[in-house]
């Protein structure tokens, strides 16, 4: 049975950045590691029902939550990158999730105003775009997330905050199945 490390947090905090540095790191050293980035799903599916609206965000965190199931119930060390910032998600995942450990990658406003690659903050404060988290769309933040990483640093060492994932997600891993060590 494999493993599901779901990072989760707004646009901008550095989830696809920081999941993508994981996996490189996971492996490196030999595990069998899958990316799921939540973007790219939305992209694959291309499902002109779901948009951005509450509702259709919650379908596309679903669709999430199963794949990833389906991929660590192969055996593979899945990393989710996704926003889902949802309790009914998170609580889906801790009870359905092959050893799941959820990190939660918080910035500050200004820093993912900073960051907005996608643009899409400036739109939304324009009014050019609605449903965007944190602005006009409400999110639910973790409410018991493995780990929080603070992701305020312009340049924040990813591999410093990768290495904060697997130390806390092998303590947590140790933990539940007993073993002395798991990750890398």
């Amino acid at each position: 049975m494999g493993t599901v490390i779901w990072i989760t947090g707004l646009s901008g905090a550095g989830k696809s950045s920081i999941a993508e540095t994981l996996v490189w790191r996971l492996r490196h050293h030999g595990v069998a590691a899958l990316l799921v980035d939540g973007d790219v799903v939305r992209d694959i599916i291309r499902d002109p029902a779901v948009g951005h609206d509450p509702q259709s965000r919650l379908t596309n965190a679903y669709r999430i939550s199963r794949m990833a199931k389906v991929f660590a119930e192969q055996g593979l060390t899945v990393v989710v990158a996704t926003m889902s910032l949802f309790h009914e998600i998170h609580d889906w995942n801790r009870k359905h999730l092959p050893a799941y450990f959820e990190v939660f990658v918080k910035a500050e406003m200004d820093t993912l105003v900073a960051r907005d690659t996608k643009g899409l903050y400036h739109a939304a404060r324009a009014a050019e775009v609605r449903h965007v988290g944190a602005v006009d769309l409400p999110v639910e933040f973790p409410q018991h997330p493995d780990l929080v990483i603070e992701n305020n640093i312009e340049t924040a060492d990813r591999l410093e905050l990768v290495e904060q994932i697997l130390q806390a997600y092998e303590t947590r891993i140790s933990i539940l199945t007993g073993s002395t060590k798991v990750a890398v």
